[in-house]
């Protein structure tokens, strides 16, 4: 698919990857509208530290996922919609898990139903590695067994499977991307990589971290996105589901010594059991078999294994270090 002729719409626009994907989709030249989630700040989320080239050819919408009218509403006139508007916290969803089959299953429910009547050429719904839950072999294709590991995982196995089940009964053309550990300039604290830099940033040596050997597939946002478009532009992606990882997996613990390797600090890290999962909630190991999305899409991580992992880390650091964007952030208090 071509999409230099298409009207691009992006929920989730105003958080971290909606935010990073928005931005690229419209230096590329493609007419973007962005829904945001409806405030009564008139807050744009991470749209707001946009350049001003950017939101000066940007179409904005204020909404909210759950509203099916207002959902349809933003989707009049598109062509093509990248489906990102979710709540991702795995720790909030202990705490309001209703909230995320309000959001995630039922929102995408509202996106599909309206691609569906408005015959969208075609929809790119996120999913997420955690829907995985703990490795049952590595590294993880597409067909390993889902698992509903947390509240928020077993959210977007339903909305994976609505959105799915929209292909598979109406011919709606979804395709399913599915992130291993984004990371990268302006991720919230709840993730653990902005979790150490933010407190190592804030003058912190002795970091409270939770459970240290998990593994992790860590994606530098610059390649998510790329997959994002990639599985857009690609006409074999509908009815598929495509993992997009770098295949390369660390501990928790490994990417923390990285981290003050790379800011130049000897960490003690000491374990906060406000911030350890429930045993059986833990995803042990994740570990991205990328083999399909090189396949079908000729995609490539260029932040891929240790140095990719590094230079990606660098990126992320010195965005951080800055003192405009470490002040958005409370780094001495721990954010579900």
């Amino acid at each position: 698919m071509d999409l230099s002729n298409k009207k691009i719409l992006v929920t989730g626009a105003d958080g971290f990857i909606g935010s990073h994907l928005t931005e690229e989709l419209v230096r590329r030249g493609f007419d973007v509208r962005a829904f945001v989630y409806y405030n009564s700040f008139n807050s744009w989320g991470w749209l707001d530290k946009a350049d001003k080239k950017i939101t000066d050819n940007l179409d904005v919408f204020s909404g909210d996922i759950r509203d099916p009218f207002g959902v349809r509403k933003a989707m009049e006139g598109c062509d093509v919609v990248l489906h990102l508007a979710a709540l991702i916290a795995i720790p909030y969803s202990y705490h309001s898990p209703a909230t995320y089959v309000d959001t995630n299953v039922n929102g995408t429910l509202n996106v599909v139903q309206a691609a569906r009547d408005l015959g969208v050429e075609k929809v790119v719904h996120t999913s997420t590695s955690e829907v995985y839950g703990t490795a049952q072999f590595v590294p993880i294709t597409e067909e390993h067994p889902l698992q509903g590991q947390s509240p928020y995982s077993a959210s977007k196995i339903g909305a994976d499977q609505i959105a799915m089940s929209f292909q598979a009964s109406f011919d709606t053309p979804v395709a399913t991307i599915r992130p291993f550990n984004t990371y990268g300039p302006r991720q919230s604290a709840r993730a653990v990589i902005p979790t150490i830099i933010t407190q190592i940033a804030a003058g912190a040596r002795s970091i409270k971290l939770g459970a240290l050997h998990p593994t992790r597939d860590f994606n530098y946002v610059a390649d998510t996105v790329a997959g994002f478009i990639a599985v857009a532009e690609c006409d074999k992606t509908v009815g598929e589901v495509i993992n997009v990882g770098s295949n390369f997996e660390i501990s928790i613990g490994d990417t923390a010594a990285l981290i003050g390797e790379l800011m130049g600090v000897d960490l003690e890290i000491t374990t906060d059991d406000v911030r350890l999962r429930p045993a059986k909630s833990e995803v042990e190991r994740l570990w991205a078999d990328n083999s399909k999305a090189k396949s079908l899409m000729g995609l490539h991580q260029n932040f891929a294994g240790v140095e990719g992992l590094r230079r990606g880390l660098e990126e992320t650091i010195a965005w951080f270090r800055n003192p405009e964007n470490l002040q958005a952030y409370k780094a001495g208090i721990y954010n579900l």
